[in-house]
């Protein structure tokens, strides 16, 4: 099953919890991502009540829809219940792949008009709510989105523009590994994602990692200076940042799933 297909407030109802439910994670606050994205959040994982926004990818391919399967992964596999909004072609096999799991999943790819109403039920209910930003939104609707979530103990993960999120997740540069000049397969890709957000998360953090990998996801360690060929075939001398090491996650990034990246 590809996840749940939610249409229309009465579908949302069967889903969610009541607003005044015991949040069932209890004293758990903090949900797991992936150890190489530990670095980029204050207590080391999504934080219950915050929002952690990622932002729109400034060109197709960059990473930024990776970054954001990533983000749920680990939460959806420990046993979260999450939602994404606003995405028609989300990709479920391809999540699945990542260790998404499609029966803890509920898909609404067309919200409509009543976009913040939803978003707010679901916010209600699940652990993690990824939604994509539908053009620009007043700040006074994401002031009391945010809000929601602080006080529901869920994590509210904004896909697009979106101003004062606890942490700002952003692809600043990438590079394909594995195409030669004129010849060769796209294998894996370095992707240097930035941190930048309030309190905790106030001082820029930067952290680059394989997305998708090689049958995993790492932080890269420091190369050596040997050339690493980007997608238009032009070589560069590798210069990735050097970060501790990690143990290695299970789940698997797939290519672009959840619209233009």
């Amino acid at each position: 099953m590809a996840g749940r297909m939610m249409v229309g407030s009465a579908a949302l109802a069967e889903l969610v919890r009541p607003a005044s439910a015991p949040d069932p994670a209890g004293g758990h606050r903090v949900l797991p991502v992936a150890p190489e994205l530990t670095a980029l959040l204050p207590g080391r994982g999504l934080r219950r009540g915050s929002t952690v926004a990622v932002a729109a990818a400034q060109s197709p391919g960059s990473g930024t829809t990776s970054l954001v399967l990533a983000l749920l992964a680990e939460a959806s596999r420990a046993g979260s219940w999450c939602a994404v909004v606003g995405v028609p072609t989300f990709g479920a096999g391809a999540a699945a792949e990542l260790g998404i799991a499609l029966d803890r999943l509920a898909l609404v790819p067309h919200p409509g008009p009543e976009w913040a109403t939803v978003v707010a039920a679901l916010i209600d209910g699940m652990d993690v709510v990824v939604t994509a930003v539908p053009g620009t939104v007043s700040a006074s609707v994401t002031a009391r989105l945010a809000a929601r979530a602080r006080q529901r103990g869920s994590v509210l993960v904004p896909y697009g523009r979106w101003d004062g999120a606890d942490v700002t997740l952003r692809v600043v540069r990438g590079a394909w590994e594995g195409l030669g000049p004129g010849r060769g397969r796209l294998r894996r890709r370095a992707v240097t994602i930035s941190a930048r957000g309030r309190g905790a998360a106030a001082r820029p953090r930067e952290a680059t990692v394989w997305l998708p990998g090689d049958g995993l996801t790492r932080v890269i360690p420091a190369p050596a200076p040997t050339a690493v060929a980007s997608a238009t075939g032009r070589s560069t001398a590798g210069r990735l940042r050097a970060l501790p090491a990690a143990a290695p996650s299970p789940f698997r990034p797939a290519f672009a799933v959840m619209g233009p990246a």
